[in-house]
């Protein structure tokens, strides 16, 4: 999903050497002081299963010009996402494109009550003073917010932020009351008339975020908002009332993902009954689907698909949204160019990313540039073999890499390069702030042993 490096200039005056040049090697670098961050870290849930969020000693920094390039691209692109729900719902051709199997195409197709698909989402994107491109949409309630917002407390809280601010201000992101707002305005989209609506957490007992729900259960809750956390198997539905823990749930926020519902039919059963009866609100509904596959952007970057979208869309996905294609024989055009697609991206192996449409925490990922022509055509067969799968292909973007102070395992701390995906919320489609996750591979996530830290826009003070 990602491409050539680039590090962005600085100047001396900049935040990231402000923040570098205020780290102490008597307090900040030592091995107490990192032990006392991680003990900090670990009191606040700031783990995925037994790691710590963030190994490194310094925050990523977004000034307001940056902010305001990502803003509209980031916005348009939710837009577009929801208008290919409702086009692809009407079209069984552009719902072709997308690759959805016959479950995930039955549970779309059921009427949610609202018309927003994706009340939360998430853009993965790479920003440099010259670019800004996105590898992935991730439409189905993405995971994070409440770690990020912690996250950025905790560094708040600490003494250098203090020095830092001297000189810089620096602003947060309040991620949780933003999501529940959205959360709320999509339950009375549906016609919910509950002041204070009772909100389930809903995934798997044993994800290794349960953390961050707990996390954004407290936050619902000292906003004025009840809320619980269950997993899929403790709902119940009597036919009219979805309850869990004796409690009448109003409002699901869905975090099970949709692939678990459809391979686990029996024990969210009674979450699906609810949906489709009318009975309960959720978030996101199931047509959330649709632009959450990676296929999205082939449906954006297919010139048969330009109609859906003006000249000025069109000009913004161009320079945005890298070139991707569902893998199969088949001819395709790019930039008006008629082209057989196997043989392209065989011959063109280093220019492109190959992986599944539906898979996250990069399973599955196979980068061009990293791998031997041999095993690129074996992945190749792999894919045109697993037709279900709907495999994609994607042209290789310009990365971010910065450097950050990270500490290792003992505490001691060193300056390492990092690449840098810089994700962005996207509540009802409005940019509420970001996910910065930190890695030293191809592939930046959590899931696949990134680290993460908190981002914050700054702006010198005067």
């Amino acid at each position: 999903m990602t491409g050539g490096s680039v590090q962005p200039s600085r100047s001396l005056a900049s935040p990231v050497d402000a923040w570098h040049a205020l780290l102490r090697a008597d307090v900040e670098l030592t091995p107490a002081f990192c032990s006392e961050l991680a003990g900090q870290m670990r009191a606040k849930r700031l783990t995925f299963g037994d790691r710590v969020h963030c190994p490194f000693l310094r925050p990523f920094f977004i000034s307001e010009p940056e902010e305001a390039r990502v803003r509209p691209v980031a916005e348009t692109i939710a837009v577009l996402g929801e208008r290919v729900v409702e086009a692809a719902l009407a079209s069984r051709e552009l719902l072709a494109q997308v690759g959805l199997s016959e479950e995930e195409e039955r549970l779309a197709r059921i009427e949610p009550g609202y018309k927003t698909a994706s009340t939360a989402s998430r853009l993965d994107a790479f920003l440099l003073p010259d670019s800004l491109q996105f590898a992935e949409y991730n439409a189905e309630s993405p995971a994070g917010l409440g770690y990020a917002e912690t996250l950025a407390e905790v560094f708040r809280g600490l003494p250098i932020m203090a020095r830092f601010e001297e000189r810089f201000r620096v602003e947060s992101y309040p991620l949780s009351s933003a999501i529940l707002d959205a959360l709320l305005a999509s339950y009375r989209d549906w016609g919910g008339t509950s002041a204070k609506p009772l909100i389930a957490i809903v995934d798997w007992r044993e994800v290794p975020t349960w953390s961050e729900f707990q996390i954004l259960r407290e936050r619902f809750e000292a906003g004025g908002n009840p809320a619980l956390v269950c997993d899929p198997r403790d709902l119940v539905f009597d036919g009219r009332t979805l309850s869990a823990q004796g409690r009448k749930i109003d409002l699901v926020y869905r975090r099970v993902l949709i692939n678990d519902i459809v391979s686990n039919p029996a024990e969210c059963k009674a979450l699906v009954d609810a949906y489709e009866s009318g009975a309960v609100c959720v978030a996101n509904t199931f047509r959330c689907k649709i632009p959450h596959k990676k296929a999205f952007f082939a449906v954006l970057t297919d010139e048969r698909n330009s109609k859906l979208f003006s000249a000025a869309e069109q000009a913004l996905i161009r320079r945005h949204v890298p070139w991707t294609r569902r893998l199969q024989d088949t001819r395709t055009t790019r930039n008006g160019e008629s082209l057989e697609l196997l043989k392209y991206v065989r011959a063109n192996r280093e220019n492109f990313v190959m992986k599944p449409n539906d898979e996250y925490g990069g399973t599955g990922v196979t980068l061009g540039w990293e791998t031997e022509s041999a095993a690129w055509d074996a992945g190749i067969q792999k894919a045109l073999a697993e037709p279900d799968k709907a495999w994609v292909v994607q042209e290789r973007i310009n990365v971010r890499r910065e450097i950050f102070p990270f500490a290792d395992s003992q505490g001691n701390v060193k300056m390492r390069d990092m690449l840098v995906d810089f994700a962005p919320y996207l509540f009802r489609g409005r940019l509420a702030g970001y996910l910065c996750r930190l890695s030293a591979t191809g592939l930046a996530n959590v899931t696949s042993g990134g680290g993460q830290v908190p981002a914050f826009r700054v702006s010198p003070r005067t």
